[in-house]
């Protein structure tokens, strides 16, 4: 699925969301927050609703293990009913199966943006392509005092050979007037059928491509620290900033297809408040 009709599907099923349970939204909810899940549970006086929306821009590795990177436009959608549905960022459809002040625990439809095709870069050429599409995401977070664990786990459900990935993260959070800054380490694990995917050679592959034969397994995918930051320019506007800066590891690092270890992602967007 090419990168457009997925931002184009992911606007549209938020869209849909929002007209189906179609109420007024109050101006003064609560921001993005950045385990990707809706936010504190509204009071009786708050609408049901919280709807922002804006435009973003995606930074990313032209694939992984790339040297080069690719910037996308990317709709920002922070879009939740009651606390339980949501629509946010790549997820673009989730439910909050239990909840509470500290805690989530559920599911959602999430896209990937890892794909490749052979004329991304000459020395990709004879490895063929690997497509990106939707993943299940089962995810749980839990806050205690300015720390925020979190944990996902991501199966592919395309048929892309993506396999399941699943992510570590811990999170030190510094709320300030019109601002949230937080920062953590976190670790992803690929399972075999990932890493053969995007890293392993094949003898096939070997013979089209030149790259020597390469076999995977499961292991650490790679070592990241994040960094996010929201700030309030008014009521209604609010500007979001997501950096992941990492460091492949294990089979994802001695791969040939790999030129360079170090992945930086980052999601910048503006958003109007409703």
């Amino acid at each position: 699925m090419k990168l457009l009709d997925k931002t184009a599907a992911a606007l549209g099923l938020a869209c849909v969301i929002a007209l189906a349970f179609a109420q007024p939204a109050r101006a003064d909810d609560d921001a993005t927050t950045l385990t990707s899940t809706p936010s504190s549970s509204p009071t009786p006086a708050d609408s049901p609703w919280k709807i922002s929306i804006g435009p973003g821009m995606y930074l990313a590795p032209q694939y992984p293990g790339a040297r080069h990177m690719k910037v996308y436009p990317f709709p920002s959608l922070d879009i939740s009913y009651r606390d339980r549905i949501f629509s946010q960022g790549p997820d673009v459809l989730g439910v909050n199966v239990f909840q509470s002040e500290n805690y989530h625990v559920g599911a959602s439809l999430s896209f990937d943006f890892q794909s490749r095709t052979a004329s991304d870069d000459p020395h990709l050429h004879g490895l063929g392509n690997v497509d990106d599409g939707p993943k299940l995401r089962l995810f749980a977070d839990y806050t205690l005092w300015a720390f925020t664990g979190a944990a996902a786990v991501y199966q592919d459900i395309s048929g892309h050979g993506q396999g399941t990935t699943a992510t570590l993260d811990l999170y030190a959070s510094l709320p300030l007037t019109g601002w949230l800054f937080s920062v953590g380490p976190g670790l992803t694990w690929a399972n075999a059928v990932y890493t053969r995917t995007l890293f392993g050679v094949s003898g096939a592959q070997s013979a089209t491509s030149g790259l020597p034969q390469y076999a995977t397994g499961s292991g650490v995918r790679d070592l990241h620290m994040t960094f996010y930051a929201t700030h309030d320019f008014t009521k209604h506007w609010v500007g979001s900033v997501n950096a992941t800066l990492g460091r492949l590891e294990r089979y994802a690092a001695g791969s040939p297809i790999t030129e360079r270890r170090r992945e930086l992602t980052t999601f910048a967007a503006l958003n109007y408040r409703f």
